[in-house]
Parts: C-alpha cells; sequence; structure tokens
C-alpha cells in the first residue's frame, strides 16, 4: 500500500519543528544527523525515525512519553471555530468547557488543540503568559485566530436602560462556569467598578457562549456577557466592552497531521471569510500570526 503524505515531512515542516533555518535542515541530512529518504530529488523525512531520532537524543524529560494525542479541540467555545471544525470536515472532535478547562486537559494530554481568551489586566494582553508559564519547555505552538467583540447582551425592552455594569446589580445575569474566559474577565471587571459577583443577581451557569445568549433571548436572564455576532444573531441589544483576542493553542507534532492541516487549510479559505464579513463583532486581521513556540 502506497504510503500517505502524512507518513513524511517536508523540509520546511520539519524546520518549523526543530524552530531552525531550513538551511539548517539540509545540514543535518547531507552529515547523516537526521533521518531522511530522496524521492525525486525532494528530501522527506520519515516521521516515525524523525520521533526515534528526537527521543534518542532527548533529556530532562521522559522521553517515552507517546506522542499520539487524542484528536480533540479543547478550551473555550466559540460559534465560529465550532462552525469551521465542522464545514472543514477535518474529523476533529470537541470538548469546549472553558479557556482555562481547555489549558488543564491540553497539558494533561487530552486533545490535539486548545482555543482561549485569557486576559491579563496588568499588562492588558491575551493568553501569552499563561501560555508561557505552562509550556515553556514544551512543543506547543500559540497562533493567533479571530478577534471578537465582547459585552453586554440585553433583553429587548432594556434597550437604553442598561448602558454598563452599574446597571446589571439590578438585573438578572446569567454566568459562566469558572473555567470559562469570559467569566474570568467578567469578574475583572466587576472587582474595576467595584462591584462584587455575590451582589449580583446570578441565574443558571450557561456552559456556552449559545447558551448564554439563549437564555437572554427566551427570557430566562435579562443580560448576558456574551458575544457580539450572537447578539446580532438573536436580534438582541448590544453594549460592546472589550474586543478580545482568541487563539489557539496547538501540539507542534499534530500541527502537521491531516486533522488540523484540513483545518487550517480552511481557515485561509474564501467561504471562511465570507462567514466572518457576514457575522459583525468578529476580525480575522493576523489570523496565523505565531505568538510562542515553545521548546522542541
Amino acid at each position: 500500500m502506497p504510503l500517505g503524505k502524512e507518513e513524511f515531512l517536508t523540509t520546511k515542516e520539519l524546520a518549523s519543528l526543530l524552530r531552525v533555518k531550513e538551511r539548517k535542515v539540509y545540514e543535518l541530512a547531507s552529515n547523516g544527523q537526521v533521518p531522511c529518504t530522496r524521492a525525486m530529488g525532494k528530501l522527506l523525512f520519515p516521521r516515525d525515525a524523525v520521533e526515534r531520532w528526537l527521543n534518542d537524543n532527548a533529556s530532562g524529560f521522559d522521553a517515552t512519553l507517546p506522542r499520539t494525542l487524542p484528536n480533540v479541540f479543547l478550551g473555550s467555545h466559540d460559534p465560529l471555530l465550532d462552525w469551521a471544525l465542522r464545514e472543514s470536515q477535518c474529523g476533529l472532535a470537541t470538548f469546549f468547557d472553558g479557556s482555562l478547562d481547555g489549558l488543564d486537559r491540553f497539558e494533561n494530554r487530552g486533545g490535539v488543540a486548545t482555543g482561549l481568551h485569557v486576559y491579563n489586566a496588568a499588562d492588558k494582553t491575551w493568553n501569552i503568559g499563561p501560555v508561557r508559564a505552562r509550556f515553556q519547555q514544551s512543543p506547543v505552538v500559540l497562533t493567533q485566530w479571530v478577534w471578537r467583540e465582547r459585552g453586554l447582551i440585553l433583553r429587548p425592552d432594556l434597550k437604553g436602560k442598561v448602558t454598563g455594569l452599574a446597571d446589571v446589580k439590578k438585573r438578572k445575569l446569567v454566568p459562566r462556569q469558572r473555567e470559562a474566559g469570559s467569566q474570568r474577565l467578567l469578574e475583572q471587571l466587576l472587582d474595576d467598578e467595584g462591584i462584587a459577583l455575590a451582589d449580583l443577581n446570578l441565574e443558571r451557569v450557561a456552559r456556552t457562549e449559545t447558551e448564554a445568549v439563549i437564555a437572554v433571548y427566551e427570557g430566562a436572564a435579562d443580560v448576558a456577557f456574551g458575544l457580539e455576532s450572537l447578539a446580532r444573531q438573536y436580534r438582541l441589544p448590544f453594549v460592546p466592552m472589550m474586543r478580545e483576542r482568541f487563539d489557539l493553542l496547538v501540539d507542534r507534532w499534530s500541527w502537521f497531521e491531516e486533522p488540523l492541516q484540513a483545518f487550517l487549510e480552511f481557515c485561509r479559505t474564501d467561504e471562511f471569510r465570507k462567514r466572518v464579513g457576514d457575522h459583525p463583532g468578529y476580525d480575522a486581521e493576523g489570523m496565523g500570526r505565531i505568538l510562542f513556540n515553545g521548546a522542541p
């Protein structure tokens, strides 16, 4: 049976994996220092042999740890991400239960990638701090995905009556789970306003962005701290409060596997770009920019 393309790395892919220039890969190959084969004048690097080569040269960690991870996308729920994973037909399953939950599960090798939007109020940055703190010595890549507008989603009759967090104290608010990046951000903003979470009239926890907006749409809550795109979809008033960056933390080996490649390729299509343009509150500027690269 012919070998599939997923069984080999190209020179460019291996250079990215090792965080070196392509000329260094050519040098390693010419000196016989890295397993390779040549077909039609092109260098190819057998994935299994490269993994063994890396393990043989590893120190300071358990080099026998298996590389295979579950084909699961973890982390924060985002409607656009959910749609893109399905439409790309990449075959990745999902387990969305919040940015912080995703980081924990990803660290415990529970999936190939995780989505997150974790805000650091001290320096007004997104995601890089917690990723660097936990994955400095891990083969991971943090890549920028989309910007999102987040704010207060209101019942239609509250338009003009709720203009900020100070007005939320009198209303029924639908919270998110503690592991959600949006809940962490909301609590930071409330603290800045001198408002205690215990003083709010909280409804039942919504575990996804969609559940939160539906609670307002159906009248179970007055306010949700949610996404502009969903507010527009459900024709509900929206008070903007924060432009947040939603990033993807990816296992570097899994990056080159077919499921993630199919997803990433779909995100570069006109169909994806049109979807972004048709949904106010999303901005794909800077998509694909590498924000952090862990150790090989």
